[in-house]
């Protein structure tokens, strides 16, 4: 038995992995516990805490790419919506030119930005 205590001192000595402490709220603690829950493989608290610390470090968290479906959907809806304010002075042509314009965004914009699938060139 006393070996198997030397072995597990061992196992996680303070030189190789300090231990490291935090106090948290009922609300930080529960989205932790329901990250852990959402794994595959069921993680402990303590690894759950250590793998979102990694994610939280690693800086490769990429925004999630929408599906083009969803984008669509959403490029109609804002287009009903845009037809809905349009002002009733400006002519056809004006109305269009605004509306790509606020649907596409300022075109120095367009290549920027990182949620968006890169268009490929033509």
């Amino acid at each position: 038995m006393a070996e198997a205590k030397a072995a597990k001192r061992k196992a996680v000595s303070p030189s190789s992995n300090p231990l490291m402490g935090f106090r948290a709220d009922e609300i930080t603690r529960a989205a932790i516990v329901k990250w852990a829950e959402d794994q595959p493989d069921k993680p402990t608290l303590s690894e759950a805490v250590r793998r979102l610390v990694g994610l939280g470090l690693s800086g490769d968290v990429r925004p999630n790419q929408t599906s083009q479906a969803r984008a669509n959907e959403a490029k109609v809806m804002a287009a009903d919506q845009l037809d809905r304010l349009a002002d009733p002075s400006a002519t056809a042509d004006e109305q269009a030119v605004r509306k790509r314009r606020l649907l596409q965004g300022p075109e120095e914009f367009q290549n920027v930005r990182v949620d968006r699938l890169k268009k490929k060139p033509t």
